[in-house]
């Protein structure tokens, strides 16, 4: 199975601090951690590191963290010929404060300006296509020209773009804000009937199947016309930098090995909560044989 990924990448600095810093002083990092990241980047790497055939289309800048990015992902057995390296722009950067005190993140992005100019001409057919909704006619282009290919979609936040890709993918795997904002319900745990409310209004509007991903709660779906909730592994977190994407990346490898859907979301489930034991990004992507381990165990 070819998967092809679409969307962010960029260039990740991570600055944990010991407690959130007060305004107007003067603060030391014992440590910093860089490493590249992005949503569909991250996924990739995962899909590549996992021996799935991986190609990653995204647009980076003509800069030093540009050539970080590529080498990083040609480590990891990803394809990088349809990167875009964009000659009058820097790479989109983020830094990252983190919290070690309670794993909180705060975040700053120097971001390059989006660009939907370029047309990418294939040289493969992708079985899946998964796409994080950040370049838009790029994510269009490629379900127009592969119409028989699994379409997947990290749906983080509510744009008219993102509801657009939403309606023609086999998988919407959302956040809890999105699922919110789209439906305009709360979730309220403590209340289940506003999971179901939530979840049958999502499927008014998106015909595929509807996933929630609920960070450490783990995740909401719906097989054979019932809504369930699959807790996620209960780990310390001291970084949960990336933790959603890794999950969409594992999701993927499911769908790609073909797994059922029960499945391909608990593998998703352990790869993002392995994750966050370790600082960083992409450099926290777990080892497939890790999480089949931790699978059997809880099974």
């Amino acid at each position: 199975m070819k998967v092809l990924c679409i969307g962010h990448s960029c260039y990740d600095i991570i600055m944990p601090v010991e407690k959130y810093p007060v305004e107007n002083t003067e603060n030391r990092l014992k440590e910093q951690i860089e490493c590249p990241g992005g949503p569909a980047l991250n996924a990739a790497m995962l899909l590549g590191k996992w021996d799935i055939e991986t190609y990653l289309v995204s647009v980076v800048g003509n800069d030093r963290y540009a050539d970080i990015i590529i080498d990083s992902l040609n480590k990891s057995n990803v394809s990088t010929k349809f990167i875009i390296k964009r000659q009058d722009s820097q790479t989109t950067k983020t830094f990252v404060i983190l919290n070690k005190e309670n794993a909180s993140r705060t975040l700053f992005n120097i971001s390059a300006p989006k660009d939907e100019r370029y047309e990418v001409n294939y040289d493969f057919t992708p079985d899946i296509i998964l796409m994080d909704s950040e370049h838009y006619n790029l994510s269009a282009q490629a379900i127009k020209k592969f119409p028989n290919a699994i379409r997947i979609i990290d749906a983080g936040k509510l744009t008219e773009q993102t509801a657009a890709l939403c309606k023609v993918c086999d998988y919407v795997v959302c956040s809890k804000e999105f699922a919110e904002l789209a439906s305009r319900e709360r979730i309220d745990y403590a209340n289940p009937d506003s999971l179901k409310v939530v979840m049958n209004k999502l499927s008014e509007q998106f015909p595929g199947n509807i996933i929630i991903t609920q960070e450490e709660k783990g995740c909401l779906y719906k097989i054979e016309e019932k809504i369930k909730m699959m807790s996620g592994i209960k780990v310390n977190a001291n970084d949960t930098t990336g933790a959603g994407d890794i999950f969409h990346g594992a999701f993927a490898y499911g769908i790609a090995k073909k797994l059922p859907l029960e499945k391909c979301l608990k593998i998703a489930n352990i790869a993002a909560g392995v994750s966050v034991k370790t600082l960083g990004s992409s450099i926290s992507i777990p080892d497939v044989e890790e999480v089949y381990k931790i699978y059997e165990k809880n099974r």
